[in-house]
């Protein structure tokens, strides 16, 4: 999705929690596209790889509409609670606790550097 000169990619509904993946969108916010990239191919948590995947879309957004790639930066990066899977864990004497899979929206805007 265009809007001027900023390209959007989305993830929704990833089987992450928003608390987990936010540890690692925070790294790149506001650095270079090309930089974020980077940080996160060395980014050794299961977040890394979802959040990479939404930026090279993003870039690739970006780069079908001609844009220059070298100058796109990371202008909004932000990750939204999603819907809560309540899943069940039997427990002693008959009883259950609830357990909460949690989801996530990951939303990545780049832009060019004016």
């Amino acid at each position: 999705m265009a809007d001027g000169n900023t390209w959007r990619a989305l993830h929704r509904f990833a089987r992450i929690s928003p608390r987990k993946a936010r540890l690692v969108i925070d790294t790149i916010r506001g650095r270079r596209a090309s930089e974020a990239l980077e940080l996160l191919a060395f980014n050794r948590r299961r977040s890394a790889r979802m959040i990479e995947n939404v930026l090279k879309s993003a870039i690739a957004n970006a780069d079908e509409q001609e844009a220059d790639v070298r100058s796109l930066v990371v202008s909004e990066a932000r990750i939204d609670g999603g819907p809560t899977y309540p899943r069940w864990q039997p427990k002693d004497r008959g009883r259950a606790h609830p357990i909460l899979k949690r989801t996530s929206h990951i939303v990545i805007e780049v832009r060019e550097r004016v």
